[in-house]
């Protein structure tokens, strides 16, 4: 053998080839150009729920995203966390919407401030593309007794249905009437 011909070393724990210059900057640049953008927090009250419609958008598409975290806050208490997994295929878009329902059992009324996050994990646990968006919300909580009506509605009249007739439109009925008595025993067959 020459010696100009290097014979290559074993890989262990002690001996691992540093990531290239290259590779790191396109690891930093995918980071930079990756974004989560919330467009929307809507609140739709109900007897004592709260659904909340979050839309957001994945940039610059879906196929650069494979799982988000959502966090949602609630006057400062993190009250959910949730792992999205992105859809990926020609069918699947860029927007999504998320749609929790909140139990407001026993919150007093008042604003209150919805607080979503969203963001990529990285393999060592640091989040990337962060997004976040707050929202405040007048609840007022809703009971039966709220719902109850305060004026009666009408459904119907006694007497409006009654009607006032001449004497020839008696005669009239009551030939009619005669007229379908025959017919009836004329239909009937005789034993």
């Amino acid at each position: 053998m020459s010696k100009t011909h290097k014979t290559a070393k074993q890989l262990t724990l002690d001996n691992i080839p540093k990531a290239s210059r290259k590779e790191v900057d396109k690891a930093a640049r995918c980071r930079q150009e990756k974004q989560i953008l919330i467009n929307k927090i809507d609140a739709t009250r109900m007897e004592d729920e709260l659904a909340l419609k979050v839309g957001f958008k994945l940039l610059p598409s879906k196929t650069s995203f494979s799982k988000v975290k959502s966090d949602l806050w609630f006057d400062n208490n993190k009250i959910s966390s949730l792992s999205i997994k992105i859809p990926q295929g020609p069918l699947a878009a860029n927007d999504f919407e998320l749609t929790p329902v909140l139990d407001m059992k026993g919150i007093t009324a008042g604003s209150h401030i919805i607080k979503i996050e969203m963001y990529e994990l990285w393999s060592s646990g640091e989040k990337l593309s962060q997004a976040s968006k707050e929202a405040t919300v007048d609840y007022v909580p809703q009971t039966k007794e709220y719902r109850l009506v305060k004026i009666p509605i009408v459904k119907r009249l006694t007497g409006a249905d009654l009607a006032v007739i001449s004497d020839s439109e008696k005669g009239i009925y009551r030939d009619i009437e005669k007229t379908r008595k025959k017919e009836l025993t004329a239909k009937r067959d005789g034993w």
